[in-house]
């Protein structure tokens, strides 16, 4: 019956350590904050890039340069072969399809299909941008491309 008695291996159990209550406590007066200045203060906290009161550096340099991001383009892109999983025989794959099989999490992204893998099904793709394997796969197994989509590589 010994073996059922669970018990944490030594020193892995340690005891809290209490600060600030007296001289005797051996942790005591300062409290192990050593003695004044301000990380000795309460609310004595500093930022990821405070250098005491100099102004710092990402602030001293000046902005320079040019973001791209407000100008950019949510592309969600997606395999022929997740369409041959995902859909079945004379489907249509479109913005609202992709939605509903939770494929999509944004209809207002841009879909391109890729050409990754093989399919199977004659499916009807309708979507913003194609690869121009992707359209060829969709093509041989019988399907077609309904809008004028940009072929990229």
């Amino acid at each position: 019956m010994s073996d059922f008695i669970l018990q944490a291996p030594e020193g892995a159990n340690k005891k809290k350590r209490i600060v600030g209550r007296g001289s005797s406590s051996g942790r005591g007066t300062t409290a192990g904050k050593g003695n004044k200045g301000q990380q000795s203060r309460s609310g004595g906290k500093t930022y990821v890039g405070f250098e005491g009161g100099q102004m710092p550096l990402y602030r001293r340099i000046a902005r320079k340069g040019f973001s791209n991001a407000q100008f950019k383009k949510n592309v969600f892109s997606l395999n022929v072969d997740v369409l041959d999983s995902r859909y079945s025989d004379g489907e249509t794959v479109n913005k609202e399809t992709l939605v509903a099989k939770g494929l999509l999490k944004d209809a207002s992204a841009i879909v391109k299909i890729l050409g990754n893998g093989d399919l199977s099904k004659k499916l009807t793709v309708n979507v913003d941008k194609l690869s121009a394997s992707a359209k060829e796969k969709i093509e041989k197994a019988g399907g077609n491309v309904v809008a004028d989509v940009s072929e990229e590589k």
